[in-house]
């Protein structure tokens, strides 16, 4: 047993019988950052988790971490009582108890619990489970089990509760993961939220997509008679399309940048807010450089837990729209990282994509879009290969049309995909 457990367990020992609980804390390791330490623990999927972290060891989002200093982590320790969660913890919620069942033995699979709660009554609980908005767990009640009476909620029952739920349907999908059939993707919206499965080309393939700009910052703006064009909103609606190109394909795409109530939008004249979170719910800072690394930081961690799954075949897709002068019409143009050969390829491959289609759609029109390195933190500091697009010249009338235009807009994502698929 560590010192870690002694020091956690005798706390608890000597403490009241009741329900008092102590927070978990943990050395940071060498290279560790708040995401990668919390997603060693499971808990980086939720943003609530991440401002909880912040606030109990009063870090800011640029905040980095001391080797072999101790962080509260947004787990709380209760001592097990011996007979269910549900009755240590003081809830009766059944899918709760199933959930901090799971998330227990998840940590002991991983090597981060030393032993069953049931052995060295320790029960953790982390932090989502109670504050966060949206499912705690995949299982879900059925009639037959909401009254099962004073004494239930053991082990064992939760057991074969989880053992009949595997054998049902989820609700829902989660997005990171491909299944067969219909699937559900609320981020789309309503709308375009079932998404079908038309075959698996990208089968094995992660791409991460970033939509620019977002939240306190709506990137280049642009103006269109009286109305408002803003950068992120319609970097954020092309990208939201690929991104459903992609699933369609049998791909797997994160969609780093979210806006959970806005989904695909066929209008021209997309209204600007503030409301965009990260992949995990965390809200987007107001300094520019933490903005930056906060999804740099989510990227390199998925990147390298998909890695250690031998997943090798990983693209970051950072989507733009420039800013420059009004008369000045421009084609779509791509960046890749210095001397990342990858990187080059797919820019070339979507290039040539674009100019089939030019030559396909608008004969004599020609494209002149280019592919060159650029020294951009987005291409920088991530792990993955990555392409960098710019869609348009946001304050040009003729560019204007090419973003304003939801059938365009589609184009460009429907060929953006083309050219990941070559």
């Amino acid at each position: 047993m560590t010192l870690l457990y002694r020091i956690v367990l005798l706390a608890l020992l000597l403490g009241s019988a009741g329900l008092q609980a102590e927070q978990l804390a943990v050395e940071a390791r060498r290279g560790d950052g708040i995401y990668s330490l919390l997603r060693r623990y499971d808990l980086v999927a939720y943003g609530c988790n991440i401002d909880e972290f912040k606030r109990l060891n009063r870090l800011t989002n640029s905040s980095k971490l001391l080797v072999g200093y101790r962080y509260e982590l947004p787990i709380e320790v209760f001592r097990y009582d011996g007979t269910s969660i549900r009755s240590t913890t003081g809830n009766d919620d059944w899918d709760r108890a199933v959930a901090i069942k799971e998330y227990n033995e998840s940590l002991l699979a991983s090597g981060l619990r030393e032993s069953d709660y049931r052995q060295d009554m320790l029960l953790y609980v982390p932090y989502h489970i109670d504050h966060c908005s949206g499912n705690f767990s995949q299982v879900k009640r059925e009639p037959d089990i909401v009254n099962l009476g004073e004494n239930a909620g053991s082990e064992e029952e939760l057991d074969r509760l989880k053992d009949r739920a595997a054998d049902r349907q989820p609700i829902a999908v989660p997005d990171q993961v491909t299944l067969a059939g219909p699937r559900t993707f609320k981020i789309f919206g309503e709308r375009y939220a079932q998404v079908p499965l038309i075959d698996r080309e990208l089968a094995g393939r992660i791409f991460y997509i970033v939509a620019g700009h977002g939240g306190p910052d709506p990137g280049a703006v642009g103006r269109r008679g009286n109305h408002l064009l803003a950068e992120d909103e319609y970097a954020y609606d092309v990208a939201l399309r690929l991104c459903r190109n992609i699933l369609e394909h049998g791909g797997t795409p994160y969609m780093i940048i979210r806006d959970e109530n806005d989904g695909i939008r066929d209008e021209e004249y997309l209204t600007p807010d503030s409301d965009e979170t990260v992949w995990g719910g965390a809200s987007l800072p107001r300094n520019q450089k933490s903005r930056l690394f906060q999804r740099s930081d989510i990227i390199n961690a998925l990147y390298e837990e998909n890695l250690a799954k031998g997943i090798i075949d990983q693209t970051m897709i950072a989507i733009h729209i420039d800013s420059r002068h009004r008369g000045q019409r421009i084609d779509v143009f791509l960046y890749y990282p210095e001397g990342d050969l990858r990187g080059a390829h797919r820019a070339e491959q979507i290039q040539r994509t674009f100019s089939a289609k030019y030559d396909q759609y608008r004969p004599g029109r020609g494209y002149e879009g280019s592919v060159s390195e650029r020294d951009l933190h987005m291409l920088r500091e991530t792990k993955p290969s990555g392409v960098y697009i710019e869609l348009a010249n946001i304050a040009n009338p003729s560019d204007q049309q090419r973003i304003i235009e939801p059938r365009n807009r589609q184009l460009l994502a429907d060929w953006l995909l083309l050219g990941l698929i070559d």
